[in-house]
């Protein structure tokens, strides 16, 4: 037998593959299907709909005739005329019973396809409609139809059209046969894949679809979703893993996506089985895994930076998030962050709009860091500064800060302060990061991130690193930064902190000091 994997290419299996326990997510859509409801499974890139949808074939198969098609590999010739496109569904129909992929299908219905696709006489969706009511009258039990891969049909009309004879038929359901259940799976909703179609004075959001109920499964991983994967994986390998710690490790920085929690497993594991000497999985472990993911291409990261090339006002929301720390109170019906919830990279928190999680948010900042890098003083002088600040594979992270405070009084005393307050730590981070690369990573720390104050964590060689950047509001609301920065630390198990405050009065006292805030030490330096 052999050894399961962590997969992130295609679908999972569970017996091939570790993966987290679906059964009740597949409860759910079982009551959604036992209730009649057509619906779409709309998920970002590599979240798991094709294997959800296997699983789902083998999980309804007990009550319902499931047929299961894909409109992955179709070319447009597919989608050009109606003829083509009803004799494609019939054909897709035909291999799934070929391959025996729909479990217990009774010979009536193998016959209805067989029929429909040898004698080629479906060429108009009214033939399609007249078929698919033969296929559910015959059928002893309720057929389902699931089709993955909808967004192959989006820019095409037909497939709308096919959805108004879907849709038609679903109303009519109680006097004429119909589908127990209809599923789709893709990317784009049903309504983005209508504005893809027409023209922009004839966007409409009308969609045939409009009979489909709402798909609240969470596809997410839970950090207790994790922790039963490890299990399954610490059984097989015998080795000794603080399976809730690592889990919980491994949350913080996907906060629970798929693929990510998957790679970052297989990182680790494919690393382990290079040193078989050291076979638990420590922190540092998914640090390194998380360096290695931030710096490793993907069609997911090439997706994302296509993604915010292609919408304008998204990319605009993402930045001042980021480095500006606006706030935006999450709209579904606002169109960039419609789009971005879309694509898996914005997500809902406490009624704000936020990054989805840690790896997308680092990734993003060294997206918009990389575009200045060439033309950036700051970078450069990091770059060229860089080899001072580690001494036997240790970060001098106060002498980072003391030079840093040199080379913005130098290049930056004389700006305004309305630039330097909006590009402050966007200039922190491009003097840091080529200190860091290559060796340590970094990512912010959400909820401390505001149009005042963020705190950036710096993973380095197994040390950790906290640094408020904040801007100066006064004495009073810089002793409660000092307060705050200390229960911080307090979180993170550190004795030692750093606070870089951006003071804009005309009197400031640009300078460095330690202060100890009962038993932690901060190293506060001011520019």
């Amino acid at each position: 037998m052999l050894n399961k994997t962590f997969n992130i290419i295609g679908s999972c299996f569970p017996e091939e593959n570790y993966m987290i326990n679906m059964e009740s997510r597949l409860n759910e859509i079982e009551k959604l299907v036992d209730e009649r409801k057509y619906f779409t499974i709309n998920r970002a890139r590599q979240y798991g709909k094709t294997t959800l949808l296997n699983l789902m074939v083998k999980y309804l198969s007990s009550k319902y005739t499931v047929f299961s098609i894909s409109f992955e590999g179709l070319g447009d010739s597919a989608f050009e005329r109606e003829s083509s496109f009803c004799g494609m569904i019939c054909k897709l129909l035909y291999d799934a019973i070929r391959y025996d992929e729909v479990p217990a299908l009774e010979a009536p219905l193998k016959n209805i396809i067989y029929e429909a696709v040898q004698s080629n006489r479906i060429e108009d969706l009214f033939g399609l409609s007249a078929m698919v009511s033969d296929l559910c009258s015959t059928a002893k039990r309720p057929v389902v139809l699931m089709i993955d891969e909808v967004d192959q049909a989006g820019g095409h009309k037909v497939f709308l059209d096919f959805l108004g004879m879907l849709r038609s038929k679903y109303l009519k359901r109680t006097t004429r046969p119909a589908f127990q259940s209809v599923i789709l799976a893709g990317v784009y909703d049903i309504k983005n894949l209508k504005q893809r179609i027409r023209k922009d004075e004839e966007h409409q959001y009308n969609s045939p679809w409009n009979i489909a109920a709402d798909f609240c499964v969470d596809m997410s991983f839970t950090a207790a979703d994790i922790a039963g994967m490890l299990r399954d994986y610490v059984a097989d390998r015998e080795v000794e893993v603080d399976i809730h710690r690592i889990a919980a490790e491994i949350y913080g920085y996907t906060s629970g996506y798929p693929y990510l929690v998957s790679k970052i497993c297989k990182l680790i594991d494919e690393a382990k089985a290079s040193q078989p000497a050291s076979g638990s999985w420590s922190k540092e472990d998914v640090a390194e895994a998380v360096k290695v993911l931030l710096k490793e291409p993907g069609t997911l990261f090439d997706d994302m930076r296509k993604k915010i090339t292609d919408y304008p006002e998204l990319r605009k929301m993402i930045y001042a998030i980021l480095f500006r720390g606006e706030a935006y109170p999450y709209n579904p019906d606002n169109s960039a962050m419609d789009i971005g919830s879309m694509f898996g990279f914005i997500t809902e928190r406490d009624g704000q709009a936020v990054i989805a999680n840690r790896i997308f948010e680092t990734r993003l900042y060294n997206l918009f860091l990389s575009e200045e890098m060439t033309k950036s003083i700051t970078y450069q002088t990091g770059e060229l500064e860089k080899n001072q600040f580690i001494t036997n594979g240790a970060l001098d992270m106060g002498l980072v800060l003391k030079k840093f405070m040199q080379h913005f009084h130098d290049i930056y005393g004389d700006s305004t302060v309305k630039f330097v307050e909006e590009n402050g730590r966007r200039i922190f981070l491009l003097y840091l990061k080529p200190i860091i690369n290559g060796v340590g990573n970094y990512y912010i720390e959400a909820q401390t991130r505001d149009q005042t104050r963020t705190d950036i964590i710096v993973d380095f060689l197994g040390k950790q690193f906290v640094i408020e950047v904040k801007i100066w509001r006064g004495d009073a609301y810089n002793r409660r930064g000092e307060k705050q920065l200390a229960e911080y630390l307090d979180y993170y198990h550190l004795d030692y902190g750093y606070l870089l405050s951006f003071n804009f009065h005309k009197n400031k006292k640009a300078g460095i000091k330690t202060i100890a805030i009962e038993d932690r030490t901060i190293l506060e330096v001011v520019v």
